[in-house]
């Protein structure tokens, strides 16, 4: 039996002084989309939105990525984006989409054994899943059409095939943004 695994939540610490939202120009206040119901904007947003122009660019497309109706199902999606970055040694990104993969899913069973390095208890899919995103974010140049065959066999379709390629991809550049801008460790 795999124990079940308790992820606290890290503290991103920025590299780069945070804008200030009292100080945010119009053009960061639009691109953070402060609206009264949501005061608190993270020091990683804040960071980012020193150049409005590409934050609102990688929010759309980030969102269009993670937040899509149909396809892939979010649970997935996360279980992606979590095996991309523990691949990528991004632990803040790993401990926030394990985090969210146990509440879409409603219970820590794959977390567990991925962070127990149990994945051989995992289920058909979502080793298939693990695997792909570990294998794809190590060398992406070297995916081939044997690496997409589990994911086939586990009975995913070439829109869910392609949105969690997203997924992983996405996180191969937003790891290494976190990696730069900051590092975590645990909330104090």
């Amino acid at each position: 039996m795999i124990p079940s695994v308790s992820l606290k939540p890290l503290h991103w610490h920025p590299y780069i002084a945070p804008v200030s939202v009292d100080d945010a120009t119009p053009a960061q206040r639009d691109a953070m989309k402060i609206t009264p119901s949501n005061k608190k904007v993270s020091e990683y947003v804040r960071t980012l939105v020193h150049d409005p122009e590409s934050y609102t660019a990688r929010t759309g497309l980030f969102n269009a990525i993670m937040y899509v109706e149909g396809g892939l199902n979010r649970a997935d999606r996360e279980l992606g984006a979590l095996g991309a970055s523990i691949v990528n040694g991004c632990r803040y990104c790993a401990v926030v989409h394990a985090r969210r993969h146990v509440q879409l899913a409603d219970n820590d069973a794959v977390v567990s054994a991925i962070y127990f390095d149990r994945a051989d208890a995992l289920g058909e899919r979502d080793a298939a899943i693990y695997r792909f995103a570990r294998r794809l974010s190590v060398t992406p140049a070297e995916a081939t059409a044997e690496d997409i065959a589990p994911l086939r066999a586990a009975g995913m379709d070439d829109r869910e095939i392609i949105d969690l390629i997203h997924a992983i991809a996405i996180f191969g550049w937003a790891n290494r943004l976190m990696h730069v801008l900051g590092h975590a460790d645990l909330n104090k």
